[in-house]
């Protein structure tokens, strides 16, 4: 199977795709996997969990026009009237023939006035490459490498604009290709592609609409054909090519209704499994105990994995099992509805139909069963079907009321496999199923598939079954009734049970509670995708009249269940019949010279919040203790001291700032005022280290200007310049300056480069200081060392001017700031984003070693005090 479904038929089965073997393991298992005659790669499942909840996927069905052999005869017309386009998108799914590496044309639009208007044309080339070329107003682009002619379905997307003639061609999502000049506008160049001409896909028009040439046509099998007036963004296209359709500007959309075939072109309706946004997934090299990536969409041989207790659980259900509710089920529904071998292999992808049915027929069972108590192996074979429903994709066209239906069905069977008196049933098989979280988990899968019910009239949906439901809007959630979840959480009605164990997101941990709301399982979604956000509820518990001192989560595990803790989420107003509750993502340092928004996981996001805590921590510590020594053991005044008595000012109050800034979020005017301090504070640090910078450079270079007057330019940049960036910014942006989830700068509408911008180029300045000052320190070493030591040995000048070179770079980094050099990388992997913390929430504490305890003018000072205190 492909990747997505060889995860799901494990995961169906209770199950886990194999992780890859630890080191010493491999060998040993690839002798195991060649005793069992398998050969080549293996699926592996990803240990960090990036793939475990990919972006939807969704087959789609679509009508493919496959035109086998070139021919001069056969064409499809597009019935579209085009308007005017001064600037074009167009993308479409392909499968290039590999048998010829003759030029053949995708699509060609021609004009009364102008035959080759606009084209796209492509051969495959010596290397395996198919190469395609745009042709604009008959201007010509080169032919360039797009994907491998590998008889693989590939997306690719095509732009152009009038302003400046720019071009792009884009495969797989990737842009390929690009440039500017291909016909721009001009007194000899029209302005825009010219409007009512006719589109041909799979010929090169050499009149109007005819006269094809056998060797520049198409063969191959295309689909999913799309046309903008405008050019597309990378982030559009990507969403393009995994089937999303992109409705602003569109000028004609794929369907068979909207295309005239010729009668030898073969139509074939096909169910095409969109691209996902991973394309390469992990694989085990069985023989070579190597590891490797290939497709994900490739089938290829899979292993599912069982802990042991898990595995024995089910062994022991499955051999106990009288099979009494699965053999009802079938004998009612007069087919298999229900396989009862847990292990089985035969169990096939459902359609909303069959899916339907079987929980139509499920219900009705589980609603008349004379004895209301589950068997252990009753419950494994209801989940499992479940787990089926809730991976059924959904087709476009199908009978959405049947979907509506299936949700009723889905909450009915979760409702009375929650019953009461199936709680011994549910711990009987705790260890495989991890206890009754697993429900909401899969209540949570199923939920996204109402997205097809929602419409301009239809804004929200709501579905529920006595205490347990679900709804569908922007936010999707999901709420299960004290009387459903708790009798199956605890087992008992006891008051909250605290474990003396930390959670793994640093809360609190609660096994056993008294849940005084419902449960609710809550996803933001856009674009059918998920994204992380801070997210205010309102809870009503209007039956209670109690006071709520704390929230919690439930984390579900698939190893481990459901846990409560009281991280990520807390209380801001108590009411006796409601609850107003926070719950959000913390900021950290990594997220400060972020440019655009990163994903990561909650465990990566723990790990930064507490890096960055502790850092910054000992840092603002290690500051004020050297600002209270330059003020109070008497280090003579000077240029160098004032300066750094600033720096250390300004640094101290942004990081303070930083580790508090969490608890700013509950309000929106906090949070905004904290931003701008954030913000203000920071860009003072760098500015007074672009002083640090400008004053070592006066001392290298002479510079003809006084003290006092230097003084006077240095707090007019260390102060004065971050003031007004921070002024102009709050004028210009001010409904668009704080991000969403964190109190620090927007990315999204691009705020963040008023921070950015200035500290990359104060970096730059410092680097070319920090270089200046390294070359004037070792030449003089070097004429130090030749004076006072002419005669010394190769190996001790050479380790004279190696110290030359990192003396001045140890001390100097700390103060000019390059260690943030490191937070341009922290979008290309998570260990950047540790490294970079722990250097620049550190940075107080290296300015403490370096300008304190090892500075002469503060040693000198504090033993002057000494001495005074002894005379």
């Amino acid at each position: 199977l492909d990747w997505w479904h060889a995860d799901r038929y494990c995961e169906q089965r209770f199950a886990q795709l194999l992780f890859e073997p630890r080191g010493s393991e491999q060998a040993s298992f690839s002798k195991l996997l060649q005793s069992q005659h398998i050969r080549g790669s293996v699926w592996l499942n990803e240990r960090d969990g990036v793939l475990r909840k990919p972006k939807r996927r969704w087959d789609h069905i679509v009508p493919v026009l496959v035109f086998g052999e070139k021919t001069d005869t056969k064409y499809v017309k597009v019935l579209s009237d085009f308007p005017a386009l001064p600037a074009v998108t167009a993308c479409a799914h392909l499968q290039w023939d590999t048998s010829t590496q003759e030029i053949a044309t995708v699509f060609s639009y021609a004009v009364p006035t102008f035959i080759n208007e606009f084209q796209l044309r492509g051969f495959v080339d010596e290397e395996g490459f198919v190469r395609f070329a745009l042709i604009v107003h008959g201007h010509h682009s080169p032919y360039l490498p797009m994907f491998r002619a590998d008889r693989q379905w590939h997306h690719f997307c095509v732009t152009w604009q009038q302003e400046n003639g720019t071009w792009a061609i884009y495969a797989d999502g990737k842009r390929r290709a690009s440039a500017s000049g291909l016909c721009a506008a001009g007194p000899s160049a029209p302005q825009a592609i010219y409007g009512q001409g006719t589109f041909i896909i799979g010929q090169d028009q050499d009149s109007l609409g005819g006269t094809f040439k056998e060797k520049e046509s198409f063969s191959g099998n295309i689909t999913d054909l799309h046309i903008w007036q405008k050019v597309l963004s990378a982030e559009q296209i990507e969403k393009v090519r995994s089937c999303s359709v992109v409705e602003q500007d569109l000028v004609f959309e794929w369907s068979s209704n909207a295309l005239e075939v010729e009668s030898s072109v073969q139509e074939v309706t096909v169910q095409f499994l969109c691209p996902g946004p991973v394309e390469e997934c992990r694989v085990f090299e069985v023989g070579s105990s190597g590891f490797s990536y290939a497709s994900c969409l490739q089938s290829l041989p899979f292993i599912c994995r069982y802990r042991k207790d898990a595995y024995w659980q089910l062994k022991k259900a499955q051999l106990e099992s009288s099979h009494s509710l699965v053999g009802r089920v079938n004998t009612l529904a007069e087919r298999t509805a229900i396989l009862e071998n847990i292990f089985t292999s035969d169990a096939q992808d459902m359609n909303l139909s069959v899916a339907l049915g079987a929980l139509d027929v499920l219900a009705t069972v589980l609603r008349e069963q004379e004895t209301p108590v589950l068997e252990s192996s009753d419950l494994l074979v209801v989940l499992r079907l479940l787990k089926q429903v809730s991976d059924v994709e959904v087709q476009e066209g199908e009978d959405l009321e049947m979907l509506e239906q299936l949700g009723q069905y889905y909450m009915e069977v979760t409702e009375l496999i929650l019953e009461q008196q199936n709680i011994e049933t549910w711990s009987s098989v705790s260890q495989v199923i991890g206890g009754p979280m697993a429900v909401v988990e899969l209540c949570d899968r199923m939920v996204s598939h109402l997205a097809l019910l929602l419409t301009a009239g239809r804004t929200k949906i709501t579905i529920r079954h006595r205490s347990v439901g679900l709804r569908r809007v922007m936010v999707k959630y999901m709420w299960f009734g004290y009387g459903s979840l708790q009798r199956s959480l605890s087992g008992t009605s006891g008051s909250a049970v605290v474990q003396d164990v930390a959670a793994s997101d640093g809360g609190q941990k609660y096994l056993g509670t008294t849940v005084g709301t419902a449960v609710i399982s809550s996803t933001l979604l856009s674009d059918y995708q998920e994204i992380s956000m801070s997210v205010r509820y309102r809870l009503q518990h209007p039956d209670g009249n109690f006071h709520v001192f704390s929230i919690f989560l439930l984390h579900v595990s698939p190893d481990a269940g459901g846990m409560w803790s009281t991280a990520g989420c807390h209380v801001v107003t108590s009411l006796p019949d409601s609850t107003a509750c926070f719950c959000n993502h913390t900021t950290n340092f990594a997220v400060l010279l972020q440019v655009y928004e990163m994903q990561r996981t909650t465990k990566e996001e723990l790990t930064l919040q507490t890096l960055t805590f502790i850092g910054c921590g000992v840092s603002f510590c290690a500051l004020i203790v050297t600002f209270i020594l330059f003020l109070a053991v008497g280090v003579p005044k000077s240029e160098r001291t004032t300066v750094h008595k600033n720096l250390i000012f300004a640094l101290a109050a942004a990081e303070a700032l930083l580790m508090f800034s969490g608890l700013a979020k509950t309000s929106q005017m906090l949070c905004f005022a904290v931003t701008a301090f954030l913000h203000l504070f920071f860009m003072a640090a760098f500015s007074w280290m672009l002083v640090e910078g400008l004053l070592l450079w006066s001392k290298v270079v002479a510079v003809n200007m006084s003290e006092d007057r230097r003084m006077k330019f240095y707090y007019v940049t260390g102060w004065g310049l971050p003031v007004v960036i921070v002024g102009v910014t709050l004028a210009t942006s001010f409904n668009k300056y704080v991000a969403d989830n964190h109190c620090w700068l927007n990315v999204q509408t691009n705020v963040i480069w008023a921070f950015v911008g200035p500290v990359l180029f104060i970096l730059a300045v410092n680097t070319f200081v920090l270089f200046r000052v390294v070359v004037v320190t070792v030449s003089s070493a070097r004429r130090r060392s030749k004076m006072l030591t002419p005669n010394s040995s190769l190996e001790s000048q050479i380790g004279t001017q190696l110290w030359a070179t990192a003396k001045p770079v140890l001390v100097l980094l700390p103060v000019l700031g390059l260690t943030w050099v490191c937070g341009v990388f922290v979008h290309l992997s998570i260990v950047w984003a540790y490294v970079f913390i722990v250097l620049n929430s550190l940075q107080g504490l290296y300015i403490f070693l370096v300008y304190a305890i090892y500075n002469s003018e503060v040693r000198n000072a504090i033993q002057r005090m000494k001495d005074k205190k002894k005379a």
